[in-house]
């Protein structure tokens, strides 16, 4: 057998860089396709492969990647807040939401970033849809509800609403946002509140995991008359490709989007962070329209 193997169209060789993906579960993630096809588009010699890691197994992880010369990790689901005692370094927004979906290499450990949020922000400007002087509403306050409040606050949001079944939760992440940025215009509601808020022609973005393949019947709001004022809505989820979220908004005459494009540049930005290059907007179509293809099952 020849000295080196192929991954995709990535040919690999002695000095090939390995990336990877480190969570639990990693089995149905589309990651290795979208770093393994920039590889090959950007003339990038690395490969990147999937790690399942076992909860206690994270600090070993981490570290074991280090001492063989690891390139760069993704972390998913359950370890962005748990990996980042184990980094010697954090950018100033995965410190802030306290949340680390991207590991890149640097003198003596890792440097963590989030690339979850700057990914969210960039799939939302190709999709023309505007932040800055937005009236916001984002429906969940978890760990994702939480992060997009700092986007939202980063990037110069008129007015934000969270609304959650808990409005406790809710009240904490909006006042965490007031402490760490300064930004004041920050809210909390209930969910069940939707339908009487004030405003008009919201920027709604969908962050719970309502909507969620196989229960795609479902929304985290129901009331028609928050539906009336939604000028935009944006969903984080990707499967199904229309949940009834966005159809609700839809049916209002407005436009509604998926988060199959926040996943895509939230790994087109940690694929520039570890390789230093640029990646083309037709590039990143090119592997937008291959993701909607894997998960159509075309």
């Amino acid at each position: 057998m020849d000295e080196k193997d192929t991954v995709g169209a990535v040919e690999i060789g002695g000095r090939t860089r390995l990336c990877g993906l480190i969570g639990n579960p990693v089995e149905h993630t589309l990651s290795p396709m979208i770093h393994n096809t920039l590889a090959a588009a950007c003339g990038c010699d690395i490969a990147y492969l999937p790690f399942l890691v076992e909860k206690e197994g994270l600090g070993a992880a981490v570290k074991g990647a280090y001492a063989l010369n690891v390139l760069g990790l993704n972390v998913t689901v359950p370890y962005k807040m748990a990996v980042i005692p184990y980094l010697v370094s954090a950018d100033k927004l995965a410190a802030d939401v306290e949340s680390v979906n991207t590991l890149v290499r640097t003198e003596g450990g890792y440097r963590g970033y989030n690339t979850d949020m700057s990914g969210l922000y960039r799939a939302m400007q190709e999709d023309k849809v505007e932040i800055k002087d937005r009236d916001v509403v984002i429906l969940g306050a978890g760990g994702v509800g939480r992060a997009i409040a700092f986007l939202c606050a980063q990037k110069g949001a008129e007015r934000v609403t969270i609304l959650n079944r808990s409005v406790d939760k809710a009240c904490s992440v909006a006042e965490e946002v007031k402490e760490k940025t300064g930004y004041q215009a920050i809210h909390a509601r209930t969910i069940a509140e939707a339908g009487s808020l004030d405003g008009r022609d919201y920027l709604a973005i969908q962050a719970t995991s309502v909507g969620l393949f196989p229960d795609s019947e479902k929304a985290a709001v129901e009331d028609s008359a928050f539906y009336e004022k939604v000028g935009t809505g944006y969903d984080l989820i990707y499967r199904p490709a229309e949940t009834k979220f966005m159809r609700l908004v839809k049916e209002n005459g407005k436009e509604a989007y998926n988060g199959l494009k926040m996943l895509l540049y939230q790994g087109v930005e940690a694929f520039e962070l570890w390789n230093d290059v640029a990646v083309s907007k037709e590039t990143a179509d090119r592997i937008y329209q291959r993701m909607e293809q894997e998960l159509s099952g075309k």
